[in-house]
């Protein structure tokens, strides 16, 4: 049977046992030019709470009744595509369930030789891809920028700042706790960690950033995008990639107050959808996969089994009871 998680109704604020329902279906069969995919694991990210939401978004919303949306891995047992062949292995949409059909659009092939399962839907997959993107196309990083990321020790945030390090930049990570900001400066390398739930945030900028930011990536908005914003340096940049403090509010979305620092310092603020640059995907991940390589990039998976478990690890993603990449394995190997 083919275990699936079904959208049972939209969330107000945290998803709770009613979001959700387990279900088992037979599994899929392949019709002419389609192929089934076993499925290994699951990509986590707090896109997905937005996909919930009945709103105009850049992706329709997940319908009640559906599969929840998500990126997975996982391998071809059966194909009547050209292109496809039982053993091969791919990464696409392939929601949470066990099993999917596909016809291959928005799939692509693997090699779990050069990487294990998991690194195809972290730091070679969407999450490497936007920090990729987001942080050299929108952010513009230059040598000897100064480069503020939030979110720091999570999937996006972590590889931002490696580029960052890796392109001549000085960098500073926010994050949650102590075991995080250490993470950020022993294993990552990045120069200074804040440490959101025990700082002062504008206190520990005006310490670890004395002559303010070239460039904010922002993952969490918030009061923290606030305080980004009122250390933004002449002709400075703000890349908008997520807001995950704001994703389960129940009382409004809370904007920017000092959004007029933009106007004094002639900066930037510009959000991006990382499926604008699918047509670089490749370029991007052979530079990464050539950076982990050489040992210059590092990757970081935070797995955990059983697609019976979906909701308590979805929550992570909120708790920050995470490191790194969240990936749910819903599949033997």
């Amino acid at each position: 049977m083919n275990k699936q998680v079904i959208l049972k109704q939209r969330p107000v604020g945290m998803p709770d046992e009613n979001t959700w329902e387990n279900t088992q279906n037979d599994i899929p069969t392949a019709q002419e030019g389609q192929f089934v995919v076993k499925q290994h694991y699951i990509s986590l990210d707090p896109a997905m709470r937005g996909w919930m939401n009945d709103a105009k978004s850049y992706l329709p919303p997940v319908g009640i009744g559906e599969v929840m949306r998500a990126g997975s891995v996982g391998e071809v047992i059966e194909s009547k595509h050209p292109d496809y062949q039982v053993g091969d292995f791919v990464s696409g949409w392939g929601g949470v369930q066990q099993y999917t059909a596909t016809d291959g659009q928005n799939w692509y092939k693997v090699d779990p030789k050069l990487a294990p399962l998991p690194v195809y839907i972290g730091t070679l997959g969407m999450p490497g891809m936007t920090a990729y993107f987001g942080i050299l196309e929108v952010g513009q990083i230059k040598e000897g920028d100064v480069v503020l990321v939030s979110g720091a020790a999570g999937a996006v945030g972590s590889i931002v700042g490696q580029i960052a390090k890796i392109k001549g930049c000085t960098v500073v990570g926010i994050a949650g706790g102590p075991d995080k900001c250490k993470y950020l400066k022993d294993e990552l390398g990045f120069d200074a960690a804040i440490d959101y739930k025990s700082e002062n945030i504008y206190e520990a900028l005006k310490r670890e950033c004395p002559k303010g930011i070239d460039v904010y990536f922002d993952n969490v908005g918030g009061e923290i995008l606030d305080a980004a914003l009122a250390f933004l340096r002449m002709n400075g940049r703000v890349a908008l990639c997520g807001a995950i403090s704001q994703y389960n509010s129940t009382s409004g979305i809370e904007g920017p107050k000092n959004y007029l620092s933009l106007l004094i310092n002639r900066g930037t603020m510009k959000g991006f959808i990382v499926m604008d640059y699918a047509k670089d995907y490749q370029k991007a991940a052979m530079e990464m996969g050539m950076w982990m390589a050489q040992g210059k990039l590092k990757t970081k998976e935070d797995v955990y089994d059983g697609i019976e478990n979906f909701r308590e690890t979805f929550n992570r993603l909120f708790s920050g009871e995470k490191l790194g990449k969240l990936v749910l394995k819903v599949m033997e190997n």
